[in-house]
This record gives C-alpha cells, structure tokens and sequence, in this order.
C-alpha cells in the first residue's frame, strides 16, 4: 500500500500535517497515514474556535471502526475556524485527509515553531514509507 505524502506540507511525529496559508494561519488535518490505520471514522471531535493551544496539547478525537486517537496540536497557538463539514461527512477524513478532512485552522502563537517540524521526506522515512 503506498502512502500519499504531499511535499508542500509540514508533519509532526503524532501524524498531523500543516499547511501554511497565505494569510499565515495553518490549516491542520491527519495524515493518509493515520487515517489508513485508523480504518473508516465514523466521528470527529474538533476544538473550540478562540481556544488556546499548547503545542501537543490535545485538539479533538478521531474515532473510527477500529478505535479513537486524539488529535493534538502541532503547534502553539489560537484556533481561528474549524471543520464544521465534519459532523456529516467524517467519511471526507478517508477519503481526502489533505482537502475536504481537514480539521482546524490555527493561528501560530510563534510562525517559527513550523521550522522545527518535519517535511515529506522525514515524515515519510519516521512512518517507514
């Protein structure tokens, strides 16, 4: 089975990716990794918009046939907007975790902790793609 790893995001050992937006915000979601592993998810829990996250602090829950994980925070900052889509259609996390199954946007408490994180190839080499 091969692993979709796109090169234009940042990953964190946790299995989330970031994507850095144009307004500076980071759109964060799990990656085609994870959600293979996880199997169908049949629920998503995302933060509060306007709360306060600590780098590695738990964001939400991901739950699927198989089993729940928690989602964290890859980095430190406030969340701005999450996926409200999700509620209805968790198949999205499936079926394009780096499109429609995003889950948060968060604005960085410090824009350079993403230097620190994991490009596609480290990531991909840390999951033994």
């Amino acid at each position: 089975m091969s692993t979709h790893i796109p090169s234009d995001l940042k990953y964190v050992a946790s299995h989330e990716w970031l994507r850095v937006e144009a307004d500076g915000s980071v759109t964060v979601g799990i990656t085609d990794h994870a959600q293979s592993l996880l199997g169908d998810v049949v629920f998503v829990e995302v933060p509060k918009v306007g709360a306060q996250l600590a780098a590695d602090e738990q964001a939400g829950v991901v739950e699927s046939v198989k089993s729940a994980s928690d989602v964290y925070a890859p980095i430190a900052g406030e969340i701005l907007a999450v996926n409200e889509s999700l509620a209805d259609a968790t198949e999205s996390v499936n079926t394009d975790p780096y499109g429609a199954g995003w889950f948060f946007k968060i604005k960085p408490a410090n824009p350079a902790d993403l230097d620190g994180l994991m490009d596609a190839a480290a990531y991909g080499k840390e999951i033994g793609a």
